[in-house]
């Protein structure tokens, strides 16, 4: 029978990376990624300087933001940038930790793909050593009492170390502690800390970081509506509201015949006075402050200054949250709805202030503020976004030792120790899945080894000298012994009081394993145009 020659099943234009070819390339694209942060690790990390499409300038050392700018076109590369998105949104800090694990895993895989050795075999090998190191952090984690500010405190001072904002810890440390035992509650036996809807943010520019503060209650971006009515009240009472407080316009475009001239006077007295009625409503409750998210007429805000009250308009939803949170007054949606319940009389002081060439309003002074702003000061724009990416991070680890208060040691000490205790699990274990086992634990050390070499310190004699120490230690005793990310020299992490979360440490293994073990069994990659 005659060869019927060849079938083209793709499109001609399809570029398509088949096998071990897939597999390498996939490998070198992982390291790529890895060795682009791989210098922001630690206390001595370097920043990077960040252009963005839009032509503005990003200077940071956070994992997540530089890769969140860096367009890559290598789909495993976007995958290793997903990691890195992934881990700050589940546990907020260990991105650049994530991303380093992840391309050395990936790294050591190389000489096991390029061997007759199938990938499902690297896999095994690395998802069974994933189980045995969380074994290993289960026995190790310290557990932590919330109430110790101090040790608190060092926990917190661990994370910012690392950071650009590390020269302010002592305030950024407060700062975080604060705003997150002031938003943390307990509902129904569970632990509730939405940092990222009750602990808002304000950054503005000028000033010095000395003065950054947090609020015992909710500062927002607005003035007064009309220029009478009072700008500081002792102990007010406020009135939140999501309903307009004018006369109500048609939906769309609505047209009125009028056939004799008293009905235009008497359809606008009618305006008048549903907006009089409504204001009429509302002084009856004697509020001092009252804060729309809609808007306020004019006529309103004649009836409202006559009365002493000030009026604010045009809140965004998630403010009137923040401010219903802080000073116990319930959003009403109409006003002939009202109670004396609804309004809210926690708060000690309302004020106006002006910061730079704005005004601010400041609900300052709540008695238990279940939600808190930040005021953040800087020199620029850009020293003020890093350190509010700083204070999210910390603010972040506080959180998670809320949810789950363990402990690990810092400073690369769990990762050689987890490196220590896969080497010797993998001496007993017989068969192929014994090279990708150790693997994995040689791949821990790359943490401590990037430390090292930030630190500009000789990266072999110290490395080894931390390898002989954790293996010279019992196996039924724990070693904290890691590298001091300023100095380089190899110390107690304990005695330094440098630890990390345990749900962040356990996150990025298991993150980093896992994504190396998916991205291995990747066989195929085809690429190509589509026709529309």
């Amino acid at each position: 029978m005659a060869n019927p020659g060849q079938v083209m099943v793709l499109n001609t234009n399809t570029k398509r990376e088949t096998g071990r070819k897939a597999q390498l390339n996939n490998i070198t694209a992982a390291r790529a990624v890895s060795n682009i942060i791989r210098t922001t690790l630690g206390p001595r990390s370097m920043l990077k300087m960040l252009l963005d499409p839009m032509g503005g300038i990003v200077l940071t050392n956070d994992g997540n933001c530089i890769l969140r700018e860096v367009d890559v076109s290598h789909p495993c590369a976007k995958s290793m940038i997903e990691l890195s998105r992934a881990q700050d949104e589940e546990v907020g800090d260990g991105t650049t930790s994530v991303i380093v694990l992840a391309g050395e895993l990936m790294a050591l895989a190389e000489p096991f793909v390029r061997e007759p050795l199938h990938p499902t075999v690297v896999v095994r090998g690395y998802s069974r050593a994933l189980q045995v190191a969380l074994e290993v952090c289960d026995r190790r984690s310290v557990a932590v009492d919330l109430g110790d500010r101090e040790f608190m405190g060092k926990l917190v001072e661990s994370c910012l170390g690392t950071k650009f904002s590390s020269r302010w810890n002592d305030i950024m440390v407060d700062m975080a502690l604060k705003a997150v035992s002031t938003v943390a509650r307990e509902i129904a036996g569970r632990r509730e800390v939405d940092v990222k809807r009750y602990a808002k943010v304000e950054k503005v520019p000028g000033g010095e970081i000395s003065d950054c503060r947090v609020i015992s209650g909710v500062m927002f971006n607005k003035d007064v509506t009309h220029s009478k009515m009072p700008r500081k009240i002792q102990n007010p009472r406020i009135l939140l509201l999501d309903c307009p407080l004018e006369y109500k316009k048609g939906e769309s475009q609505i047209n009125v015949e009028i056939m004799e001239e008293e009905n235009w006077n008497e359809m606008l007295k009618m305006e008048e006075e549903y907006v009089e009625n409504m204001c009429a409503e509302i002084i009856a409750f004697k509020p001092d402050v009252v804060i729309t998210e809609k808007g306020v007429s004019d006529l309103a805000q004649h009836y409202f200054q006559r009365a002493g009250i000030s009026a604010f308009r045009r809140l965004r939803k998630t403010d009137n949250n923040r401010i219903s949170r802080a000073t116990g007054a319930t959003i009403v949606s109409r006003t002939d709805e009202i109670q004396e319940t609804d309004i809210g009389t926690h708060c000690g002081l309302m004020e106006v202030r002006k910061i730079g060439d704005e005004y601010f309003t400041f609900l300052d002074e709540c008695t238990d503020p279940k939600a808190c702003t930040i005021l953040l000061r800087g020199g620029s724009k850009d020293v003020l976004n890093e350190v509010e990416r700083n204070l999210q991070d910390a603010m972040q680890v506080v959180r998670n030792v809320h949810y789950e208060p363990r402990l690990l040691p810092g400073g690369g000490a769990t990762e050689m120790a987890l490196s220590v205790a896969l080497r010797r699990e993998g001496d007993k274990i017989e068969g192929v899945q014994k090279g990708p086992f150790k693997a994995v634990g040689e791949a821990m050390e790359v943490i401590p080894r990037t430390l090292a070499e930030n630190c500009g310190v000789s990266v072999i004699r110290k490395i080894t000298e931390l390898r002989a120490k954790h293996a010279a230690a019992p196996e039924n005793e724990v070693c904290n012994i890691g590298i001091n990310g300023v100095t380089g020299k190899i110390e107690d992490m304990g005695e330094l009081g440098i630890w990390e979360p345990y749900s962040v440490k356990v996150q990025t293994i298991k993150t980093a394993l896992e994504s190396s073990c998916m991205l291995l069994r990747i066989d195929d990659i085809v690429s190509g145009s589509k026709h529309k």
